[in-house]
């Protein structure tokens, strides 16, 4: 029986490497982002609302974030028919907004990152921006 494992943990370096290669992907896009990025246990652990980002997005962001991390995939995959009542049974937490990616490391879950503010798809570009910035897996 094994008692402990190690764990890799994201740090404050990464997460500010991934801050700034998601803050330099949304300028270069011309569309200012909501960046959320919490560790596998969902605590936060850095966001930053760029200016002229809807200020909404935040929520989503983060909501987007959480579901990446709690589900070890992007937020888009929750099912179309559960999202309503996950969203309500974790008041918002959950999401299936596409814009959230896990964050794994050598196949194992660090944590999720969120954007919004953007389209989708814009959103996810952001989030494999930031990704790249770490050397995190990238999502299948």
């Amino acid at each position: 029986m094994t008692l402990f494992s190690e764990t890799l943990r994201l740090t404050h370096a990464a997460t500010m490497l991934m801050l700034a290669a998601a803050i330099a992907k949304a300028e270069s896009m011309g569309q200012p982002q909501c960046i959320v990025i919490v560790d596998a246990s969902g605590e936060l652990l850095g966001e930053i609302r760029m200016s002229g980002a809807r200020f909404l997005s935040r929520k989503s962001a983060l909501a987007k974030a959480l579901t990446a991390a709690s589900i070890g995939a992007p937020s888009a995959n929750v099912a179309e028919p559960m999202r309503a009542g996950l969203g309500m049974a974790s008041g918002g937490a959950v999401t299936g907004l596409k814009g959230g990616l896990p964050i794994r490391v050598r196949g194992e879950l660090v944590g999720g990152i969120g954007i919004g503010s953007g389209t989708g798809e814009q959103d996810v570009e952001v989030a494999l921006a930031a990704l790249g910035a770490i050397g995190a897996d990238l999502p299948a």
